[in-house]
């Protein structure tokens, strides 16, 4: 009898990664990941950010066949796919379902005065007791920047997506979307658990334009011929799973019920906490979301804290101080910056370079090096600083997330990108106080776990993570994190004359 496999598709702004499991084991077979260099992101305008859908599709077609390469009998007995996207895009599908313009993506600021201004006119109780944040610079806003500056682009819309939900419709034909789904989107009444339609209202924007709302566990389509085609991939298989990155990253390290936390440090950082109350911050500076697990009488929410400026940042310093204009690579510079004591001998550095940071009420500082002494500093204390100032940020969101009643003690993360770096999870720890649990996974393998889910064929969460493989447990240390009293209460007096409040 042949092995089951589940099939996890990852569409990141970097890159987009593909994993196949053995549904039988839980254990990952072969994975991919294209383009090999980082997917450009279109910024036409400073704080304007966008990519063309038919980009992902292009990459995910050939990371499958690259699987399909080197596992073809596993794949052909295919029996889910799932999907993790990048979260807060708009997508946008004219009746004849083609794209009207380039997807604007999570990093694109330019929508945050209409969500802001949504944020005054319905007031603030109204939206953080219903969708549980400011309309902001998320998905509804993005729509709202179309309908004002494009008019001619808005008038052909008639469905707007995610871009989950746009690959989704890619392999099935199908458009719909998931509770989660529209929560991101600042679309989905968490009150009374269903479409936001005074969000709606208030921005002229049809019911219509919505996709049909599918659970995020269960089979919302089945791949058509044609995508069967171009991705070697059995038609008929259903697509059984759907979520957010940061959703499905949670869901891929099993963070799904109150007190547990996941954590992520790839391109932009994320700590996303779970709770069963529906927790917000005022100035809506950290976002609650519908989990993937959420069910009107099991209630479940996500409390995002997201910093965009983390492995961008490690990246810029990688590329701008290499060796004779040759790029170092990243364990040298986390050997370099072990040699420098903590603190960085009084060097600083805001991550605040990738668009308006949600911590600081959407203001965009850009990015900031203080304290440069030409005597004192070299490369060394810029490694250094530079992942003790992006801890310093993610540590300043965490006290938002503690004065909302979500004390983060333990945290789970996959063994990647920032977390690969022992400095980083030393100083991560002794700042923020929470020990880390890093786990050999990641979302697209989390995703292929929901698939399974989402099939019925892991009769539960307990069965469907029995392959997961814990790599590495790491504590506070006391020391370390007396050590970084001055410069953390430093760094953060320097925020505030950077940011006021």
């Amino acid at each position: 009898m042949q092995t089951a496999s589940l099939l996890g598709i990852d569409i990141g702004s970097s890159s987009i990664k593909v994993s196949l499991l053995n549904a039988e084991t839980g254990r990952p077979v072969a994975s991919a990941v294209f383009p090999e260099t980082e997917m450009a992101i279109i910024a036409r305008k400073a704080g304007w950010a966008e990519q063309n859908p038919e980009t992902w599709w292009a990459h995910m077609k050939h990371a499958v066949r690259y699987i399909g390469s080197k596992a073809p009998e596993l794949l052909a007995n295919l029996k889910g796919i799932g999907i993790s996207y990048q979260m807060h895009g708009l997508v946008t599908l004219d009746r004849e379902g083609n794209l009207v313009r380039d997807a604007i993506i999570w990093c694109d600021s330019r929508a945050v005065p209409y969500g802001e201004e949504a944020f005054r006119k319905l007031g603030s109780e109204t939206c953080l007791s219903r969708v549980l944040n400011s309309p902001g610079n998320f998905t509804a806003a993005k729509l709202a920047w179309v309908k004002d500056k494009e008019p001619e682009s808005y008038k052909k819309i008639a469905k707007i997506m995610l871009p989950g939900d746009y690959i989704a419709y890619r392999l099935t034909g199908e458009i719909n979307t998931t509770p989660s789904g529209l929560s991101e989107g600042i679309l989905y009444d968490a009150g009374e658990d269903k479409p936001a339609g005074f969000i709606l209202d208030h921005f002229g924007f049809p019911a219509s334009m919505l996709p049909r709302l599918v659970p995020s566990f269960s089979i919302q389509g089945r791949v058509h011929r044609k995508a069967a085609e171009d991705l070697g991939v059995p038609e008929g298989v259903p697509v059984a799973y759907r979520a957010g990155d940061q959703p499905n990253n949670a869901f891929s390290l099993n963070v799904l019920n109150p007190g547990e936390a996941a954590a992520t440090a790839g391109t932009s950082g994320v700590v996303y906490g779970i709770t069963d109350k529906p927790l917000y911050d005022d100035a809506s500076r950290v976002n609650t979301f519908v989990h993937v697990n959420h069910e009107p009488e099991r209630k479940r929410f996500g409390v995002l804290l997201c910093l965009n400026g983390t492995g961008i940042l490690n990246r810029w310093l990688k590329e701008m101080l290499g060796n004779d204009g040759k790029p170092y690579d990243y364990p040298y510079m986390n050997r370099l910056a072990e040699t420098v004591p903590a603190g960085a001998e009084g060097l600083m550095v805001f991550p605040y370079g990738n668009g308006a940071e949600r911590t600081l009420s959407n203001a965009d500082p850009g990015a900031g090096i203080l304290r440069l002494n030409f005597n004192i500093h070299g490369q060394a204390h810029l490694f250094r600083a530079g992942q003790e100032g992006i801890v310093f940020a993610l540590a300043y969101g965490l006290e938002i997330m503690e004065k909302m009643g979500m004390g983060i003690k333990r945290v789970k993360a996959g063994y990647a990108n920032m977390f690969l770096s022992p400095l980083f999870r030393r100083v991560f720890a002794a700042v923020t106080g929470a020990s880390i649990e890093l786990y050999n996974t990641d979302g697209a393998q989390g995703a292929a776990r929901g698939a399974g889910i989402g099939i019925g064929f892991y009769k539960d969460t307990a069965q469907a993570f029995e392959g997961l493989e814990r790599k590495e447990a790491v504590e506070p240390d006391r020391e370390l994190a007396e050590e970084y009293k001055k410069p953390y209460a430093d760094w953060k007096k320097e925020l505030s004359r950077l940011v006021p409040a």
